[in-house]
């Protein structure tokens, strides 16, 4: 297939990009690089379009005609989205609105979607796909805005398409010709290692959760499972399957904050200072994925289920790029 990525200038979208061209596919990106990076864009020709350009959407699909698009473009940082929820709103819905009008004018009708555990808001217990919707911040709620536009657009339109709510990504390409790099970092794993690095105390937020060590638990998930999931979910519309909106990304398993800066200091050979800091508001005490639908239905499996394994992943690439020495 002939696939348009969006957002393919970004951590998961250049990591997808590689594994699709790995797997005899074509790819075309569509990345405005206002968060993502030219370098990333390795597979595949770049086309430096934002999604609020209708008409510069409209070309690429004209000029391209993919087969399917997967859009992974959007802003996705948490505090920015409760400070500033017109730029997310903006960015995410109406970028993605802009995707889909552009679509269907184009007559291109295979979408996945990237979307978020963040439309559970703060849920309890391990998550399935039809648990109870409530965002406690823009950014989910501008994921779940896009995901009911796109369950309208499947009825009035014919869209074959799909959600995947992915948890904690992490890790790095193993081949290290991609990787993370956030402006500013806000993912776990790669802002331990800037403490490192930089010899510097990392924050941990609260230590008085209901969790067995009190720190929060999280389920991470490898950045090339989640890179498979999509390829598969494509696949499968492709192939005529009938898929159902939403599905669950992660391994099953969560790892609290202490468990991963544990993993970290193993991995690296160094002590990690901590700052104890207060909770922060909003954060669940455990968010961990029921993901059994996913592998039920679009035969996925993740292959990257050692916590050690994923944090050296992303260490090599940390060291190649960060660190003075390697």
């Amino acid at each position: 297939m002939k696939i348009l990525v969006t957002g393919g200038a970004g951590y998961i979208g250049s990591h997808t990009t590689k594994h699709l061209v790995s797997q005899g596919h074509e790819v075309v990106v569509l990345d405005s690089l206002a968060r993502g990076h030219r370098w990333a864009v390795r597979w595949g020709e770049l086309e430096e379009v934002d999604l609020l350009d209708l008409a510069g959407v409209e070309r690429v699909l004209r000029k391209h005609r993919p087969d399917a698009v997967l859009h992974f473009a959007a802003y996705a940082l948490v505090g920015e989205s409760v400070r500033i929820p017109e730029l997310y709103y903006r960015n995410n819905f109406v970028g993605s609105l802009n995707l889909l009008e552009a679509m269907v004018k184009n007559e291109v009708k295979r979408l996945v979607f990237s979307s978020t555990c963040a439309v559970y808001g703060v849920p309890d217990g391990p998550l399935h796909e039809d648990h109870p919707k409530a965002p406690v911040n823009s950014y989910g709620m501008s994921k779940l805005m896009t995901e009911q536009a796109i369950a309208d657009f499947r009825l009035a339109h014919g869209l074959q398409a799909c959600a995947l709510r992915y948890f904690n990504a992490s890790g790095c390409d193993p081949d290290g010709e991609t990787g993370e790099v956030h402006d500013p970092e806000t993912h776990l794993i790669p802002c331990i290692f800037n403490a490192l690095v930089e010899n510097r105390a990392v924050q941990l937020y609260g230590t008085d959760y209901p969790t067995p060590d009190g720190t929060c638990i999280r389920d991470y998930v490898h950045v090339l499972d989640l890179a498979s999931a999509h390829r598969l979910a494509l696949e499968k519309l492709a192939a005529g399957a009938e898929l159902r909106p939403a599905y669950n990304l992660g391994t099953g398993r969560g790892h609290s904050v202490r468990e991963v800066i544990a993993v970290v200091e193993k991995v690296t050979g160094r002590k990690v200072q901590v700052e104890i800091c207060p909770r922060r508001p909003g954060d669940p005490p455990a968010l961990v994925a029921s993901a059994d639908r996913a592998q039920q239905e679009l035969g996925w499996r993740p292959q990257w289920t050692d916590l050690e394994q994923t944090v050296a992943s992303a260490w090599r690439w940390h060291c190649q790029h960060f660190c003075q020495t390697p």
